[in-house]
């Protein structure tokens, strides 16, 4: 990423001030065998998932039949995806974890294909350094998550050691890696500006079946989501209204960062004294490559990953923002060799 597109996320005087069915978003270049016309299609729907073709169409210059026509293509073989599911961090609903499995030589990719497959991971893969599969997961309590890693993760084999972390404070997700805008989304500008998030919604059975219509199709029209929900169409539209206008809902367009054209992806972990970090929050809040950023337990107190056009942007990027993080005691930085699973979604491997 550019200094110059870093500034735009500058809160002190820039212009700024989620499981589901599988899609995409992307820069300026092409990337993952996608042409200018993809990209725009993907750009409309990267601001509104749910526009209708007509619109797309309009705004990209092309027949709407096109526009389906080239939508299907990318949804078919997996490159994009539409994903609807509500933030369990936001609702203060169960316990997300960071693990890292340590395996025995020749044993990490098998470990890491069955991790994929539990129901309670959502992202797992394999970095550069120690034997390691790292996987983020989702548990209904602490005591779930122990008999997980314990009963569960600790008894495959080929696992050697475990190294588990609780996610304390979720403060940007996929949804906030907007490579198409140079606008921060509501959540960034909160995390730049250093303030707290709005309560969140209380969100009841008819929201939660609304979401599963959503997850199954996000595009569903709201005459079907209402009939499917026994509802009328006001309410059916009033609700997913709601439910839009607030960070408890992940509606978006998912794709691989390099399908995009930002094939480096790296995982980085600081460790960051209290006093300092607020402020360091707010300074990688600012850097457009940061698509994840949680506060987690442990020695180590940020975790991060971004997503980078080649190597030297990556290089570029560490020596620049970490270089400005005041009292940092401790930095580790990773290039993702192989991802087993993104957003939920388990990726299929050659």
């Amino acid at each position: 990423m550019t200094a110059d597109r870093a500034a735009r996320y500058d809160g002190d005087g820039g212009t700024g001030g989620a499981g589901g069915t599988r899609s995409a978003g992307a820069g300026s270049g092409t990337g993952g065998g996608l042409d200018a016309l993809d990209h725009g299609i993907l750009k409309v729907l990267h601001r509104d998932p749910r526009a209708p073709f007509a619109e797309v169409a309009a705004a990209v210059g092309a027949h709407e039949r096109t526009v389906a026509r080239r939508l299907e293509r990318m949804t078919a073989d997996g490159r994009v995806a539409f994903v609807a599911a509500l933030i369990p961090e936001y609702l203060y609903e169960g316990v997300t974890a960071e693990i890292a499995v340590r395996c025995a030589p020749g044993r990490v990719h098998e470990v890491a294909l069955t991790l994929a497959a539990l129901e309670e991971t959502r992202s797992v893969e394999v970095a550069t350094g120690a034997l390691d599969v790292f996987v983020e997961l989702q548990a209904a309590g602490h005591d779930a998550l122990l008999t997980l890693v314990d009963t569960v993760i600790g008894r495959l084999d080929g696992v050697v050691d475990i190294h588990s972390a609780v996610v304390l404070r979720l403060l940007l997700t996929a949804s906030d890696w907007a490579p198409y805008d140079d606008e921060p989304t509501e959540v960034r500008r909160h995390a730049v500006e250093g303030t707290v998030l709005p309560e969140p919604l209380v969100v009841d059975g008819l929201d939660r079946r609304l979401v599963e219509l959503l997850r199954l199709d996000a595009r569903m029209s709201t005459t079907r989501l209402a009939r499917e929900l026994s509802v009328g169409e006001t309410t059916a539209r009033r609700r997913l209204a709601r439910l839009t206008a607030s960070h408890v809902l992940h509606l978006r367009l998912h794709a691989d960062p390099a399908v995009l054209g930002y094939p480096v992806e790296a995982r980085f972990r600081l460790g960051v004294p209290h006093r300092e970090l607020d402020s360091a929050i707010r300074l990688l809040a600012r850097e457009p490559a940061l698509r994840h950023l949680v506060v987690t337990s442990g020695g180590t107190s940020l975790l991060g990953y971004s997503s980078h056009r080649d190597t030297r942007d990556f290089q570029e990027f560490t020596a620049r923002v970490f270089a400005r993080l005041e009292g940092v005691t401790s930095t580790e930085t990773a290039l993702l060799m192989r991802t087993y699973k993104r957003a939920g979604f388990a990726v299929a491997q050659g």
